[in-house]
């Protein structure tokens, strides 16, 4: 099909740095000369495993593999959740439009691993260049994706309006905006507004995230849910699961799933406590980022408890108290082994993961305080007693105590939370009608480059011959 702004303007003079006001014009031109800075802590972060090394010049706009034929769809989500959360979203856009392709890119190590194993065909995925003018010129010289769909709040401003300068229609979906950013953001009117006003439509979670973007100057905002709560069930690998229930052999057993420092400790507390009134208790530890997994069992073990590493193979035994399932992509397969799940990320200031997805396992589900990125589905779930928040490690041990000790307690929370999590369903189908405009868009274009294609080949073969 026919490709429309393929080549890059001159850096300096160009109309991006009048876009985004002196503040983004300031931003473009610090992070263009800060190429040396901007390699050394990419050199820094490779150091850490934070970065992929066989992989790294994807991080300077350099594609890894060739652009496909036909229209291309650009999702980019910052990491393993965003990521998560749109997968039901690129399957069904690949079945509605059999002749698109879509490029997934995401910022982090995890999230590239797991979307290698997971994206069907006809999708790709790259890193996202790092936000220096030249390397996100380069990756849409190279891409040129029809329309890009930014995923939640991640809005690097060179990539956001390079992409807008080209003329690239760009929608931003499953839109949040923390308190925190929303604050910051505030402050800097002038550099905002710019990036908002190049999205031809913003879908919020929900109204009160809707607020707050309108107010940053997004226009149109609409409101069609959270993607997040229509996302698919977990997978689970059925041998590895029948095995991890012969380990266990019936024994009691909770998760602490996507914990962050300090929520190790805490589990582990919880255990101490309630191992000797539940004989044989089990408590699976499920990091957020599975790199820490050898750390926290190491800490763990040092203060006396048996611990057992799953990245290590080591297996569960009878003097076996903490598990910790450092391994990627296996979150479904734990929620389906316990009946009762906290979800981390909520006894620290982190905002919180999404419930739902042990909702839709059959498992009750504990919270700590700090929710603030679901506090919609908090609410429902709390108004219907779907799941309880817990305050502190003391809360946490009466609660998981109470779980453990009654079963049918256990089980109408479950079923609370299982029911509210069906009714989003509807969600996906919402998202997908406001995206028809922009995408039948495309695909009439592609069909009217195809037919153009052949009626040239006609022609030019009308002449062929004696």
């Amino acid at each position: 099909m026919a490709v429309k702004n393929t080549k890059s303007p001159p850096v300096f003079g160009h109309a991006l740095f009048r876009h985004g006001g002196p503040i983004g014009t300031l931003y473009a031109f610090l992070t263009t000369i800060g190429g040396p800075l901007v390699e050394l802590l990419l050199r820094k972060r490779l150091k850490r495993g934070r970065e992929d090394a066989d992989r790294l010049n994807e991080r300077r706009g350099i594609a890894g593999l060739a652009r496909p034929k036909g229209p291309l769809v650009w999702i980019h989500a910052a990491s393993i959740g965003e990521a998560l959360s749109v997968m039901r979203l690129v399957e069904r856009l690949l079945e509605r439009y059999p002749a698109l392709n879509i490029l997934v890119t995401t910022g982090t190590v995890t999230s590239a691993r797991l979307l290698g194993e997971r994206l069907p065909e006809r999708a790709l995925h790259q890193y996202v260049p790092v936000d220096r003018l030249p390397w996100v010129r380069r990756f849409l010289d190279h891409w040129h994706p029809d329309t890009a769909f930014w995923v939640e709040s991640e809005l690097w401003p060179n990539l956001v309006l390079e992409t807008q300068t080209r003329g690239i229609p760009m929608v931003l979906l499953n839109a949040r905006m923390s308190v925190h950013s929303f604050s910051r953001w505030r402050r800097l009117p002038g550099f905002i507004r710019p990036l908002m006003k190049g999205f031809s439509a913003v879908l919020a979670q929900d109204e009160i995230e809707a607020g707050r973007l309108i107010e940053l100057g997004a226009d149109p905002v609409l409101t069609p849910g959270n993607l997040k709560f229509a996302a698919t069930l977990l997978p689970a690998d059925t041998d590895a699961l029948a095995l991890l229930k012969d380990m266990i052999k019936g024994r009691p057993c909770w998760v602490a799933a996507s914990t962050h420092e300090g929520e190790e400790e805490i589990a582990a507390y919880v255990h101490n406590r309630l191992a000797d009134g539940n004989k044989g208790l089990l408590t699976i530890i499920i990091p957020r980022h599975p790199g820490r997994g050898q750390s926290i069992a190491a800490k763990l073990s040092r203060t006396g408890n048996t611990v057992a590493l799953r990245s290590a193979d080591q297996a569960i035994t009878a003097d076996t108290g903490i598990y910790i399932a450092d391994t990627l992509g296996e979150l479904g397969l734990f929620y389906r082994l316990v009946g009762v799940a906290l979800v981390g990320g909520s006894l620290i200031p982190h905002g919180g993961q999404n419930l739902l997805e042990p909702a839709r396992l059959d498992c009750a589900i504990l919270h700590g305080p700090h929710m603030e990125n679901f506090r919609a589905i908090v609410n429902e779930m709390a108004a219907r007693g779907g799941a309880a928040e817990v305050a502190d490690a003391e809360e946490l041990v009466k609660a998981v105590r109470q779980l453990l000790g009654n079963p049918q307690m256990r089980s109408e929370m479950a079923a609370a939370a299982a029911d509210i999590a069906s009714t989003k369903e509807a969600i996906l189908d919402t998202v997908l009608d406001h995206l028809d405009t922009v995408l039948a868009g495309i695909a009439a274009r592609a069909r009217g480059d195809e037919t153009a294609t052949q009626k040239n080949s006609l022609k030019n073969g009308s002449h062929a011959g004696p």
